[in-house]
């Protein structure tokens, strides 16, 4: 191990799934540690969840894929991105161990930063003292980070989320909560009323309540535009499965195959059924008006678009 030579990496230990305020934290605080003394900033991260290894049952739906995480993590500046592999194995590896073998031998740490009640190893019997067994002073524990009075975490976030409460998942965030991914040809039934969707395939496991949504849609060429966005089962016209459909405000051209990101500014309303295609019309020209007054509400500042 090396420590203050301008060698080595300072590395940041975590799930880092949403990349929230708490995590951005531990981050800032790597980056901090590494700078004056030349060492790269790296994080330490694990894949699957390790509760899909240890309790697959209760395991929660993760806020962003691995490609979305990882490309959010150099944005943030981080040098390198270690994703350890979770088994069993390394389920009931030692404390000591995984600071010896992983950290200093693999990964060359010479500070470690972690989240204040971190635990690690066989049964989380590890701790900061642990670390602290081989770091020293080198070893620190960032606090938890608090907004509104809410702990900024992956738990709460999922659950403001699948609440609905997108608003205050930004918050956590520090960023609006997002759907990234491909746009593919739907029932094309949108364009035949006058109001063509973009249909979204995300690949993501968490998904927001049902309903309408003001999204603001960052489009492949770095377009930003507004839009309103359904999630849900089109009960209209008897649809099945889970769908993420946008009408984007002002665009009208072929999106299929291109790359879309839609940031949920604020949830409209439920999801409803209607006596017919009229009056479906009638009420997305009223979301849509809805979507523009929440979007003016809440104008994008320098910085939100990234993850």
């Amino acid at each position: 191990m090396t420590t203050r030579d301008g060698h080595g990496a300072v590395i940041a230990i975590g799930n880092f799934d949403g990349l929230h305020r708490g995590h951005r934290a531990l981050i800032a605080r790597a980056r901090a540690l590494a700078a004056p003394r030349g060492a790269t900033v790296g994080v330490v991260t694990f894949d699957p969840h390790p509760a899909k290894v240890l309790a697959s049952h209760m395991a929660p739906p993760q806020i962003l894929r691995r490609d979305e995480k990882e490309t959010g993590l150099r944005a943030l500046g981080v040098d390198e991105i270690h994703v350890v592999p979770f088994d069993l194995q390394l389920a009931v590896m030692a404390p000591e161990r995984f600071v010896r073998e992983l950290l200093v031998q693999r990964f060359d740490a010479c500070s470690v930063v972690v989240g204040e009640g971190f635990r690690f190893g066989h049964k989380a019997s590890g701790t900061l003292s642990d670390l602290r067994a081989v770091f020293g002073d080198d070893a620190v524990a960032v606090p938890v980070v608090k907004e509104g009075g809410l702990v900024c975490s992956s738990t709460k976030i999922r659950e403001l989320v699948l609440g609905g409460n997108v608003e205050a998942a930004g918050v956590l965030l520090g960023a609006p909560y997002f759907l990234e991914g491909v746009v593919v040809r739907g029932d094309g039934r949108g364009r035949t009323i006058g109001i063509p969707t973009a249909n979204l395939e995300t690949g993501r496991e968490l998904l927001p309540k049902v309903g309408v949504y003001a999204t603001r849609a960052i489009l492949d060429d770095g377009r930003v535009t507004g839009s309103v966005t359904n999630v849900g089962l089109r009960p209209t016209f008897a649809g099945e499965g889970v769908r993420i459909e946008a009408h984007l405000f002002d665009v009208d051209e072929d999106l299929y195959g291109r790359r879309l990101r839609l940031e949920l500014v604020a949830r409209l309303r439920d999801e409803q059924r209607f006596a017919g295609v009229d009056a479906l019309i009638a009420q997305i020209r009223a979301d849509a008006d809805a979507a523009r007054r929440a979007l003016a509400r809440t104008p994008t500042k320098p910085g939100m678009l990234s993850t």
